[in-house]
């Protein structure tokens, strides 16, 4: 008798690999976390690849029925709704990150570096110099407290309470993104809020100086004054934003954990997830 040498990877097995590489290949490929690390596309793919299957060996409840009747339109069905939850779940972590990028964004138009364009290896776009230091720095910083952690038990936990190939309404993600793109955007504001201070009381400044010395060239005077302003003042301002950045990554699973309490209440799953994703003691 013939004997397989992988007996473990039948029908099924494959099924599951393949939903799962679907559910964290849109969260994982669709974030600014291993883009931003240097992380080629390949080994991407087999960072997801790998932990698939890993998932679907170690984890229990894993095991799908979909497509064992012979009806691929089950496993295309299951399909989608894997890719839409591992993008629903990726858009939680874009928002995050997205916090930074706006606040860079401000204090780039505020100090005048909304021209200067440097290379953003996570996206291969080019933006101005303060959203691709803070976008950059947010990155650093989730590595430093575990965000990665915390980011593969959530996965693990979404695998436990919603099991793949289960249909899940697509408007129940609709309420938690909604409320926490006007949570982070708020944050984002308060962000830069102290630097825009500080640039505008030196605009202010140099608004009384142009007013008494009028024939002083406020032009070239003034850009160079708000640039050493605005980046003394950010320096000060970033050494002490920790506990924004670890409110932004923990709106992350607010979110995600609203996402499956809505969810539940239709009836698919239950559980909260903030335990599981708590910091490491």
């Amino acid at each position: 008798m013939a004997v397989s040498v992988f007996p473990a990877f039948d029908v099924n097995r494959l099924e599951t690999v393949f939903l799962l590489s679907l559910r964290l290949g849109a969260t994982f490929l669709a974030t600014p976390v291993l883009p931003a690390a240097g992380v080629p596309a390949i080994v991407r793919v087999l960072v997801v690849l790998a932990l698939a299957t890993a998932l679907s060996f170690g984890l229990p409840g894993t095991g799908i029925s979909v497509g064992a009747d012979g009806h691929a339109g089950s496993l295309f069905q299951a399909a989608l709704s894997e890719l839409a939850l591992g993008m629903t779940l990726a858009l939680g972590i874009l928002l995050a990150f997205a916090t930074f990028v706006t606040a860079g964004r401000l204090l780039d138009i505020q100090i005048g570096f909304g021209i200067a364009q440097v290379l953003d290896p996570a996206t291969n776009t080019r933006m101005p110099i303060f959203a691709t230091a803070y976008n950059q720095a947010a990155v650093v910083v989730f590595f430093l407290i575990n965000g990665h952690h915390a980011l593969l038990r959530g996965l693990a936990y979404s695998l436990e309470r919603f099991p793949l190939g289960t249909p899940w309404p697509l408007m129940a993600a609709l309420a938690p993104v909604t409320k926490q793109a006007a949570g982070l955007l708020s944050l984002s504001f308060a962000l830069a809020a102290p630097v825009v201070f500080c640039v505008l009381m030196a605009e202010m400044a140099l608004g009384v100086i142009a007013k008494n010395l009028p024939q002083m060239n406020m032009l070239t005077m003034g850009i160079p004054v708000k640039i050493a302003v605005g980046v003394i003042a950010g320096s000060v301002w970033f050494a002490g934003i920790g506990s924004v950045m670890s409110r932004a990554y923990e709106e992350i699973y607010r979110c995600w954990d609203a996402i499956f309490a809505s969810v539940a209440a239709s009836g698919a799953v239950d559980g909260d997830m903030r335990q599981l994703v708590a910091k490491e003691g």
